[in-house]
């Protein structure tokens, strides 16, 4: 499966996670956040995912 290099990604149950290495296999990924402002990492997901 191709995959993207500039996307890392260690999701393995993601639909769009490269299985023969740690990479997304999407052209582009939406980052989305869960409160009305970011003020760290667990403020932010990848809004791509599907399982």
């Amino acid at each position: 499966m191709k995959h993207n290099e500039s996307i890392g990604c260690t999701v393995s149950e993601c639909k769009y996670h490269c299985k023969d290495d740690n990479f997304c296999t999407l052209d582009y990924i939406k980052v989305v956040k869960h409160t009305s402002k970011a003020e760290d990492v667990k403020s932010t997901d990848c809004g791509s995912f599907e399982l």
